[in-house]
């Protein structure tokens, strides 16, 4: 028995009958009403028995399935929980996306810091589960995009007193198992076939045993019971091989598949029809996917069998189906054929799916991020499409599943999967080259091109892993891509960097008290008294910590406060404010005494700038989401004296009209001086008001957070501000540039900054009209008809300079006979432009060109070769280049070098003819 045996033997199992059995093929231990099972249940101990014999007395459609779980806990003391988004790193800063409906309460609630939103709670939470993304369409089972239908109780023991936002036991392990019977008993289901198996739980640090639930041969829930924490000398070892101990909080963290259960209901094939019926009929319609009788009473068969084709459990994926072609009687090349089309429809159905939750819970596809996980699943979406023939623009199939999900930004996810798939096609036409390339240093030396290669162009640019293999076959080449490939690429960005803490302070530095923060009670006082709790000695000046101050420490984009401190005896100067821990510490250049009585003065008009810039940030903000749509979230921002920038999520180019109105739309908000407010709600009812768009600017711990109100636009934020939107005067829009694929900056400036800023643009505009000798507004229209004179100058100098080419390709030079091919072979001083025109005017007449200049006090040498010549540029260059104390190089039909030495140019190109002859020989 297990160390963990014990945590298994329920009062419950007892009451009810169970017995404890072990597998007879896999060797897990379970529990079961039936004594004489022999088997766990789950595949590929024992395939699935319900497809065509529903487990439950009734169908259920999703919605009604949801209902019916979300009622039963209800109607068993549970609150019903609305579920929140799927991007998860809108409320925390260690993951991406969500991925189970403990993620919802991680890590604040989960970590005893701040209480549930209820407690017990039920809900049914979207998620994406992106490592699955390769089951998808093969098992029969798995979705990327899915509800976890939950219910959580968080305990924490008695003995612990009030050091967490909850105490006492709310239920344990006997009434999560009694609860989920329940479950399956108001479902008609036969509970003699359910069976619990046991499965420790571990993860992120955390462990505790853990129960799969199995019906017919479908997992249809798990219950965790998370009570446990990594520990060196715990007295449990778990199956990562570390050891863990008891934590003071205990968690039910249970998981019910929504999908699962629906299928189970009705017994389909796959999952998929029960989930997707109206997208796979059109898709199959769409793509004339048609099976014949016989053809579809087969892959019916194969249904009850892909459960043998979990990635994750089989170790040859071909290996398992050649399994199930065999128990079916049938070749494996004609089991995959009719198969293959099917799991693609599948997959799309279901990556539609997980677009519209991503698009429709506003993420904008990028290279980083949730952003870089949405466009990897879209493009994978596209590369299905276009494989099995679907006819339909990957923006309607999305648009479909949007639809259906209840969406209301649908335009605008239409809109971003248009942009994205055209962005995906020019993507496309670059890398199909480095594949090539690839392909190449590959072909003929019996080693496949490496798979992290394949991630890399897949990661780069987007080039699907079949893709490669077409191309590098067409070259011969050769390409293994894993079964898991998307679950590799996943990986590698399916988790976010957390926010980097400040280094450790120093144990008295721990000890002090959270320093009282005036500012929050009056951010326009600049004077202040204090007393100093405590001087640390720094390498450069020193850290002065006070019992209160008016300081601003750096944070929230937002750069510290700066000003003095003051005794009667000395006055130092505050050059930089820091937090750490509640602690605010005050950079000086001097020592102002331990105990001292100070007087604080914050430099004002530094202060009132930011403060201008930090509330401008907001307005700004709020007004891009207004003018380019609600999917506009904070990606970073910066506040400054001079200027600040807001960094955004959108996915094109903002225009110059775009511009114009964001700033009409924040400027507007400013003349109408509407108050600025701040306030300490709950957390739960700040989030339940306004939802996850609080934290723009970061997530702040605890259970009560400071918002500021704007107009309509509430944010979570720590900054100071002005107290009415009047006090800006103006904001001015600078300039918008891209700072990644999917993140637009806006760089703009407030109140002083934006008068200065508009008068350096004035005088810029001044200037150029005096140097263009016309009035400013003439300036436009001046520089445009000047630039067009410009081009056509250029466009006449490149016709003259392809003239003189021309000309001179028929002025002489030495002429060698190379194999029945002319070579000219010359000495030109011209410029490299002139000398590449004269070697492609010698080519156009189907001669080879040895060029040669000695201008700009240097040796150039150029070879040009006709397509069919047998002569080889680039080693002609490098051979000649050589002699002139140089090198180069580059492809057979073009290539050019040089060195220092002119004086030896002449002797080279006298032994051209012979270099020549050599290479063609070779």
């Amino acid at each position: 028995m297990s160390d963990l045996s014990a945590e298994y033997r329920l009062e419950y199992f007892e009451e009810e009958g169970f017995h404890r059995r072990e597998c007879s093929a896999c060797g897990d231990h379970f529990w079961t009403r039936d004594p004489e099972r022999e088997l766990c249940g789950e595949p590929p101990c024992e395939d699935y028995s319900f497809i065509d014999d529903p487990g439950f007395a009734e169908s259920y459609t999703l919605t009604e399935m949801r209902e019916a779980f979300l009622s039963y806990f209800e109607a068993n003391g549970h609150e019903r929980i609305e579920p929140y988004p799927v991007a998860a790193n809108r409320w925390r800063d260690d993951v991406l996306l969500t991925q189970a409906s403990i993620y919802d309460f991680q890590p604040l609630v989960t970590s005893g810091e701040t209480p549930p939103p209820a407690n017990p709670l039920c809900i049914s939470q979207p998620c994406i589960r992106m490592q699955d993304i390769d089951n998808v369409g093969k098992t029969g089972r798995h979705t990327m995009a899915f509800e976890m239908m939950a219910h959580h109780a968080f305990n924490a023991r008695e003995e612990v007193g009030d050091e967490y936002a909850y105490s006492g036991e709310v239920y344990w392990k006997d009434e999560t198992v009694r609860y989920c019977d329940g479950l399956f008993e108001s479902m008609g289901a036969d509970l003699e076939e359910i069976t619990y198996i046991e499965d420790p739980w571990v993860g992120g640090g955390n462990a505790g045993p853990a129960i799969e639930v199995i019906y017919k041969g479908a997992e249809l829930a798990t219950l965790v019971f998370m009570s446990m924490e990594q520990d060196d000398d715990g007295e449990f070892e778990m199956k990562d091989g570390n050891r863990y101990s008891k934590m003071d909080t205990y968690i039910v963290d249970t998981g019910y598949g929504l999908e699962r259960w629906t299928w189970m209901s009705q017994g389909t094939p796959t999952v998929y029809e029960a989930v997707y019926p109206d997208a796979i009929d059109f898709l199959k319609e769409n793509a004339g996917v048609e099976l014949t009788d016989d053809e579809a009473e087969l892959v019916h068969r194969a249904s009850k069998l892909a459960g043998h084709l979990d990635i994750d459990e089989a170790e040859d994926v071909e290996a398992a189906r050649d399994n199930i072609a065999d128990k079916l009687g049938v070749e494996t090349e004609r089991l995959t054929s009719l198969l293959r089309p099917l799991e693609d429809i599948y997959a799309i159905a279901d990556h539609c799916r997980t677009l519209a939750y991503m698009f429709g819970d506003e993420i904008v596809p990028s290279n980083v991020g949730t952003g870089y996980l949405a466009r990897m699943v879209l493009r994978r979406t596209k590369r299905l499409v276009d494989n099995v023939g679907v006819d339909a623009p990957l923006d309607e199939l999305v648009d479909m599943q949007a639809e259906r999900l209840g969406y209301e930004n649908r335009d605008t996810i239409r809109d971003i999967v248009r942009t994205e798939v055209e962005k995906y096609r020019k993507t496309l036409d670059r890398g199909a080259r480095k594949v090539e390339g690839l392909a190449d240093e590959y072909a003929g030396t019996g080693d496949p091109i490496p798979v992290d290669d394949l991630i890399e162009l897949y990661d780069s640019h987007g080039i699907q892993p079949d893709m490669v293999r077409e191309i590098a076959e067409e070259r011969g080449a050769t390409v293994e891509v894993p079964d898991d490939f998307y679950g590799l690429v996943a990986s590698r960005h399916d988790s976010a960097a957390g926010f980097g803490g400040a280094a450790e302070a120093d144990e008295r530095l721990a000890d002090l008290p959270e320093t009282e923060r005036l500012y929050y009670d009056d951010a326009e006082r600049t004077e202040f008294e204090a007393v100093v709790l405590d001087v640390f000695d720094r390498e450069e000046g020193y850290d002065v910590v006070l019992d209160q101050t008016m300081f601003y420490p750096e944070g929230g984009g937002q750069p510290a406060d700066r000003g003095t401190l003051s005794t009667d005896d000395t006055t130092v100067e505050v050059e930089d404010v820091q937090s750490h821990d509640g602690v605010v510490v005050h950079r000086t250049d001097a020592d102002p005494g331990k105990g001292e009585f100070v007087r604080g003065q914050v430099d004002a008009e530094r202060r009132w700038r930011l403060m201008r810039h930090h509330t401008a940030t907001h307005i700004v903000g709020a007004a891009a989401r207004e003018v380019l749509g609600e999917h506009v979230r904070q990606a970073g921002a910066q506040k400054g004296l001079d200027s600040s920038r807001l960094d955004v999520s959108h996915y094109e180019r903002v225009g110059r009209e775009q511009v114009k109105e964001i700033e009409r739309v924040a400027n507007d908000l400013v003349r109408r001086n509407v108050p600025v407010k701040s306030a300490w709600p709950d957390r739960h009812e700040a989030q339940e008001a306004h939802g996850f768009d609080l934290y723009q600017g970061g997530i702040p711990p605890g259970e009560r957070i400071r918002t500021v109100t704007v107009g309509e636009e509430v944010q979570a934020c720590g900054g100071t501000h002005v107290s009415r939107t009047g006090d800006i005067g103006t904001i001015k829009v600078l300039k918008t540039e891209p700072v990644q694929d999917g993140v637009e900056r806006i760089v703009f400036a407030a109140g002083e900054a934006a008068v200065d800023a508009t008068h350096r643009t004035e005088d810029a505009l001044y200037d150029a009209a005096a140097t263009l000798d016309v009035d400013p507004d003439d300036v436009p229209e001046t520089a445009e008809r000047f630039f067009g004179e410009w081009k056509e100058r250029g466009k006449t100098i490149d016709r003259l300079k392809d003239e003189l080419a021309e000309l001179r390709a028929q002025a002489g030079g030495e002429e060698v006979e190379l194999d029945g091919t002319t070579a000219v072979v010359r000495r030109m001083d011209a410029d490299a432009d002139q000398l590449r025109a004269t070697a492609n005017a010698l080519v156009d007449e189907g001669k080879v060109a040895v060029l040669g200049s000695g201008a700009d006090g240097s040796a150039t040498v150029v070879v040009a070769v006709p397509d069919g010549v047998g002569v080889n540029a680039g080693e002609v260059v490098s051979e000649l280049a050589g002699r002139v104390g140089g090198g180069g190089g580059g492809p057979p039909d073009f290539a050019q070098g040089g060195g220092p030495d002119v004086d030896a140019l002449d002797d080279a190109l006298d032994d051209a003819p012979d270099v020549l002859q050599a290479v063609l020989n070779a």
